[in-house]
């Protein structure tokens, strides 16, 4: 299994770990539909009151799709399957409240998920980037994510210099990505702690709080989203192109912190 759940069932927290540490906790196939099964099932767990969602190890968080995963896609023009649009809770019906703790690297598909948390808690180690246009794609769904958080200008300038920079956890805790910086190694201890604070309350009145604000972006996002697939037919390189990009290096040793 690529994704561990430990429920503390005294407090009802569940802590859940993307467990593919050697790969930098990159999502394949199975890992997104574990994902997916595991938000559903905390609407059934009254024992679950809030979660927390980190990655294995302290080099990455999450880096998003794994390279080596095949996504066999539509042959419609119209269509686009994104295996990572259903790994968030939000998109599994899940109002319970979820906090991200990020230790390391959190890139690309990482968005998905930190997109979805309530809000980000973030080691000083940590940095943030999007690799899409470096490798010939585009930034749809994640830019989407990252709009909903941080001002359009740092999310364009993110989106647009791929791997040539990486966000600073300072700097995403000045711009609204991240709520809370801890120091290496204790993001998720203090997402936990905030988790305990929020299960301690009344569970309906939480759920009903998380809804009522991610109801106030939920109309742009869906506006949003309905355009992504058409922009990522339009825009995206060939897969074999994208990999020839990413075989190269291209991109790699040559960002700088922000």
């Amino acid at each position: 299994m690529s994704i561990r759940v430990d429920t503390d069932r005294d407090i009802g927290v569940a802590l859940v770990t993307l467990d593919r540490p050697g790969r930098h906790n990159a999502i394949d196939l199975a890992m997104a539909d574990e994902l997916a099964r595991v938000w559903r099932g905390f609407r059934f767990d009254d024992a679950v009151r809030a979660a927390v969602v980190t990655g294995a190890g302290t080099q990455a968080f999450c880096t998003g799709i794994d390279r080596g995963a095949e996504v066999p896609q539509p042959s419609s023009p119209y269509s686009i399957d994104d295996p990572l649009i259903a790994i968030g809770p939000k998109a599994n019906d899940l109002w319970k409240p979820v906090i991200a703790a990020v230790e390391g690297m959190a890139c690309g598909g990482a968005f998905y998920l930190l997109g979805e948390s309530e809000f980000v808690v973030a080691s000083h180690k940590a940095t943030f980037f999007d690799p899409h246009t470096t490798y010939g794609m585009v930034s749809a769904y994640e830019s989407v994510h990252l709009a909903q958080r941080m001002p359009p200008g740092e999310v364009a300038r993110m989106a647009l210099m791929g791997t040539a920079e990486r966000i600073s956890a300072r700097r995403a805790y000045e711009t609204g990505l991240v709520s809370e910086l801890t120091e290496p190694g204790g993001a998720a201890a203090a997402a936990l702690r905030a988790a305990a604070v929020v299960a301690s309350y009344p569970t309906v009145a939480v759920q009903g709080t998380v809804r009522a604000v991610w109801s106030a972006t939920e109309a742009a996002r869906a506006q949003a989203f309905a355009h992504a697939p058409h922009l990522i037919a339009l825009g995206n390189l060939p897969p074999q192109r994208q990999a020839e990009l990413f075989t190269s290096g291209r991109g790699r040793g040559a960002y700088r912190v922000r």
